[in-house]
């Protein structure tokens, strides 16, 4: 059973070729967390200054 193992796995190594090379272009996984993160945050801000301002103006006095 061991040869047919290494036979197979020659041939998978044989026929798959180089790995691809890393693209390092971009940003860290930690940094596009913490983009989306702040755009989050600032929409929810926008959210909550518009309904205030909104219940605010619409109060009866």
């Amino acid at each position: 059973m061991s040869t047919i193992h290494q036979a197979i796995g020659l041939i998978v190594h044989l026929t798959r070729g180089a790995p691809p090379e890393r693209d390092e272009r971009g940003l860290s996984q930690s940094t596009e967390n913490a983009i989306l993160l702040a755009g989050a945050a600032a929409i929810a801000i926008i959210i909550i200054t518009a309904i205030t301002a909104y219940v605010t103006k619409n109060l009866p006095k």
